[in-house]
């Protein structure tokens, strides 16, 4: 290249130059003069947005497409920039907010016409909808419709963030029992003491000195003037009858004694589960607990845990190996 044409090519670097200054001072004009339109536009979001979604996701969005709209405005056009502006950060929102949707548009516009459609059906009835009524206005089965609630609720979102402490631990799983759970616990260690107590006067010893008084085996034989295996036996005995005992509370025929079989095990069985069935009323074996589900004392000694019922004395009786 020769001196001649980088003189005459040196002009135009020069004017280029300018014109890119320019250019960065005009985006950088409109930019700012601009900042309040995308607060705007954010604000009017947000009322229509449910409260998990974050302003500063939506206000960075607008803010890069208030200055993509400033790099790519054309004056000649005839349009104002704000008006050109306002267009591309709604858009941008628009797709910040599809991206962080976890359901599709298809699921959103089946849920906006489910809306729809419940709300005219509410206000034609006087009364919320049935499924198959939804299901008939819409055109569609009872399984497709189900189907969309269920996509609907998986894409549901909260944000832990925005949630307050009483909030928060209202969605945490409780560890405590329900008045339900607990009442029907309170009813079995009832069940479980009135099956105690029907039990043959030395195997009841061996329950409540082992289980309850926690003495050793070899001192619970020592006192009934038999061997530890024997007691040991005693103890299984006891046990099976007190399984089978509980069980049979849950057959109204069998706690009356109404049990089908003619053997004599068959028979002392029905018989044992009746006299349990019979021995209290519910008041009295929700007695044998307090309103927190705990154990009252009883012979002397305080019974802190019951793990009894259903697989009861297994569990007990494997700790008391130990």
């Amino acid at each position: 290249m020769t001196a001649m044409q980088v003189l005459a090519d040196e002009p135009t670097i020069v004017r280029d130059g300018a014109a890119q200054a320019t250019d960065a001072r005009r985006v950088d004009e409109l930019v700012r003069t601009q900042l309040p339109l995308v607060g705007h536009i954010v604000r009017e979001f947000l009322t229509r947005l449910p409260a998990h979604v974050h302003r500063d996701d939506l206000t960075s969005a607008g803010m890069m497409a208030l200055a993509m709209s400033a790099r790519h405005f054309d004056p000649s056009r005839g349009v104002p920039f704000a008006r050109f502006a306002a267009i591309r950060i709604r858009g941008a929102i628009t797709d910040e907010l599809r991206s962080m949707d976890w359901a599709s548009r298809a699921v959103r516009s089946k849920a906006r016409d489910l809306e729809t459609a419940r709300a005219e059906l509410t206000a034609t009835l006087g009364r919320a909808p049935r499924r198959e009524e939804l299901a008939q206005v819409l055109g569609v089965s009872v399984q497709d419709l189900d189907n969309v609630d269920h996509d609907v609720h998986r894409a549901a979102t909260l944000s832990l963030q925005g949630l307050s402490p009483d909030q928060g631990a209202e969605l945490l799983p409780s560890g405590d029992e329900g008045p339900e759970s607990l009442l029907l616990k309170r009813e079995q260690v009832g069940y479980l003491k009135d099956a105690i107590a029907e039990l043959p006067e030395r195997l009841r010893t061996v329950v409540e000195q082992y289980f309850f008084a926690q003495r050793k085996m070899s001192d619970i034989a020592a006192e009934l003037g038999v061997t530890e295996s024997r007691v040991s036996q005693m103890r299984s005995q006891a046990l099976t009858m007190l399984r089978k005992g509980l069980q049979g509370q849950d057959d109204a025929a069998t706690a009356r004694g109404e049990a089908g079989g003619s053997g004599r095990r068959e028979a002392a069985d029905a018989a044992y589960c009746a006299a349990i069935a019979a021995r209290s009323t519910m008041s009295g074996r929700l007695s044998a607990t307090n309103v927190y589900g705990e154990l009252r004392e009883r012979a002397g000694a305080t019974v802190h845990h019951v793990n009894f019922p259903g697989r009861s004395a297994q569990v007990a009786a494997r700790r008391a190996d130990h």
